[in-house]
Formats: C-alpha cells, structure tokens, sequence
C-alpha cells in the first residue's frame, strides 16, 4: 500500500507539473534604455513593486505617470492557461474592450494585450485573454488571474494615452536610465537589418529570406516557410520592379528578443499598399539577428507624401548624374541612364539613342544643359518629371523646351523608360 501510494503521488505530481508548468526561478529584470529608436511612451509594470509607470521619451526617458497595480496570483511568468501568472516580455496595446464589464474585477475600462505574442508561442505558453484594466473593488497585490489592473480613476486619467500598438513592458523588476546603454547598439543594428531586409525585396534578390529564421518562423506560424518563398518568389518573378519603404521605426528589448516595429509602404506597376509590421528578433548560432515571428498592424501614419519627397530626391539625383554625362558626351554614362527598351522620340533602344548622340556630338559637342523646376508624379511605369530644358552647343546653337521623362525602378535607382521633348 505505501508503495502504491507513493505512485498514486508522484503520477499526481507529474500531472501537477504538466498542467501548470513551473516558473523561471527568477524572473525577468530589466532596464530600459533612452536609445534613438526607443517610442515616444511606453508603459512599464513592475511585478514585485506592484507599480505602473508610463514612460515618456524627453531625451531622455522619463517616468511621466504612476500608479499602484495589480498583478496575477501566482509569482513567476506565464507559462499555460489558468496558472494565474502575469506574462513577462513586450506587448502591445490592441483595443479597447467595448462591452459590460465586471465592476468588481475590470472596473468600467479594460484595453487587450497581445499575449501571446510570437516569441510565447515558439516557448509553447498557451493561454489567452491578458489585459490591462481597471479594478472597481479595492486594489490588493497580486490580485488578478494574470492581467494587469489599476485602479479605476487612475486608469480613467490614462484613457487618451492608451492608444493601439502602445507597448507594454511587464517584468520582474523595471528601471530606466537615460544613458543610451548597451541597447543601443543593437537597436541600430535592428534598425541597419530593418533596412536591408527592405532593400533586398525591393532588389528581388535571395538575399531577402536570410533575414528570416526559416525553422522558428514556421513553426511559430504553423506554415512552410518554402511555401513563404515560393510565393514570394512568384512574385519577384511576375513584377517588373518592387518599391519598399520602412519608415517611423521603433525598437524594445525584451528578455530574450527585440521587438522592431514601423510603417511600410509597398508599391508595384499594379500595386500599392501600407501596413504597419511588429517583427520579432532573436540571434542564431552565430550571432546574426533574425526575424523569427510578425505581427501586421494598421500603420501610424500616412507615408504617400514621405514616399514622394523621398523619390522626388532620387529623381533630382539621377537627373543630376545624366545632366552631367550629356554635358561631358560622355556616350557610355549618358546611356547607362536609360531602359534597354527606352524611346527618345523617334529612336527606339538604347543603341538607336547612343548611335543618334555620338554621330551628334562628334559634329556639334553639348556646351550647356540646364534643368528648370521638376514636378515629380507618380506614373503606372514608375514616375514621371516635367521641367523647362534649356540646350546649348559648342556651335551657339540654343534651344529651350519642355521635357518629359518617364523614368522606371531598376534596381536601387532609376532608369528613363520615355523621353519627349517640345520647343516652348
């Protein structure tokens, strides 16, 4: 019989054990750190000092709010549905809950919060339903089922801070420091990956899935990550230019994790979208960082007038350039600035044009090329510039007219796809 009841407990233990797996022996300790790309306002709990902070970044990061809380029942972070644990890590507001709550327990005000986020669902946490709200009965320490609660006035005062995507640092123990610290240096080499990754779609190049941690993505989003390729793949194929721009980019620590996120802007011939992108981080066995989970969010902004002032810039540029190489004759420069396929009013493809320029500038050399205002718009092939061209010779000739260019993306820069010319 002792034996049997020494079986009896250890198979309730191990079922115990499963159950509700057991927590770190310490919990996450954090500090952040006033970096460049750190957001505007975070808010930060404190699980052992049962506070609420709300950070701003005033160069440096400052504690603008706080507030007593009220964290889960049971000590240590999340691990399963029901242990009565708060989670540990960075989270974002989602929305606020818009139905009748529970006085007692949520107050009249409760906002979600994304867990589990990526990096839980790789470690196998399960559970749901985290949230940070308001408490009508009185506040107690450790006195929620795993969310985070404050009191209701206090949380009331927060109502036009608590805004979609505002992010939620929940550990152990919080501190600050004004000092950019060790993070950052890893949020600049997030935010230099961020722009690679960018920059490697645009230019439809293979180079674009080394970004990504092929195992822990599929498995984290439960799909083949050769099925991601593939598409993409499809896609680079069956397009003639892709534009990418990442803009308004943030950076978090979490424990073991970085958490990037900004607004995109996506464009093709047929296509143009924006969306806002969490991506999460981690090191591989040698040290590169890798995208290993995504999270799509509605953008913080509007980027078509950024878009264009960005192209806008490029556009004066490459002008620039080819200016410079017509003024010089210099043959092989001046049509490095076209399609294959351009046209120049009557001649078609860059041989025509450079057969028709080098039997022109072998009789009469250019003396002077100056560009007037250009507007820049956004044309089905790419763009298209307008400006008052004037010309002049080595002879005296002079003439001065209107010119359009339809220029298309090749590559990182651009490409003159038609040019058409009238006298004013």
């Amino acid at each position: 019989m002792i034996k049997v009841a020494s079986i009896l407990s250890v198979i309730m233990a191990m079922s115990l054990a499963i159950a509700v797996p057991p927590a770190p022996a310490e919990g996450w300790r954090h500090v952040l750190t006033s970096h460049e790309y750190g957001p505007e306002t975070v808010l930060a709990i404190d699980k052992t000092a049962q506070t609420f902070f709300m950070l701003r970044r005033h160069s440096p990061l400052q504690a603008e709010r706080t507030f007593p809380c009220t964290t889960g029942q049971t000590p240590g972070d999340k691990q399963a549905q029901g242990d009565l644990r708060t989670p540990e890590g960075i989270y974002f507001i989602g929305y606020k809950v818009n139905r009748s709550l529970d006085w007692d327990l949520f107050g009249d005000v409760a906002y979600t919060l994304n867990y589990p986020n990526p990096i839980d669902r790789l470690k196998g946490k399960t559970g749901s339903g985290i949230w940070l709200h308001g408490r009508g009965k009185q506040l107690v320490p450790l006195d929620t089922k795993g969310c985070v609660a404050l009191k209701v006035p206090d949380i009331a005062s927060l109502d036009s801070d608590l805004k979609s995507n505002t992010p939620v640092v929940i550990a152990e123990s919080v501190s600050w420091t004004e000092e950019p610290g060790s993070g950052d240096s890893d949020a600049r080499s997030l935010a230099g990956e961020l722009k690679s990754w960018a920059k490697d779609w645009q230019l439809k190049s293979e180079s674009f899935f080394a970004h990504y941690d092929a195992q822990k993505l599929s498995r984290g989003e439960g799909q083949s990550f050769d099925g991601f390729k593939n598409h993409k793949r499809d896609i680079f194929s069956s397009q003639p230019w892709i534009q990418v721009m990442v803009e308004n980019i943030h950076a978090v620590q979490g424990p073991d994790y970085w958490v990037t996120w900004f607004d995109q802007y996506y464009r093709t011939p047929a296509l143009t979208t924006q969306v806002g992108k969490r991506f999460y981080w981690q090191k591989d066995e040698d040290g590169q960082w890798r995208i290993v989970g995504r999270e799509y969010i509605a953008p913080s902004e509007d980027l078509s007038e950024k878009y264009m002032a960005a192209k806008t810039k490029e556009v004066e540029e490459f002008l620039a350039s080819w200016t410079e190489a017509w003024t010089e004759a210099d043959i092989s420069r001046y049509v490095a600035h076209y399609a294959p396929q351009a046209d120049q009013g009557s001649r078609r493809g860059i041989e025509d044009i450079a057969a028709f320029k080098r039997d022109l500038w072998a009789r009469k050399a250019p003396a002077k090329l100056e560009l007037g205002t250009m507007k820049v718009k956004k044309h089905p092939q790419g763009l298209a510039t307008t400006f008052v061209q004037t010309y002049e010779d080595e002879t005296g000739y002079k003439d001065t007219g209107f010119k359009t260019l339809i220029l298309t993306p090749a590559g990182d820069s651009w490409a003159i796809l038609s040019e058409t010319w009238s006298k004013s």
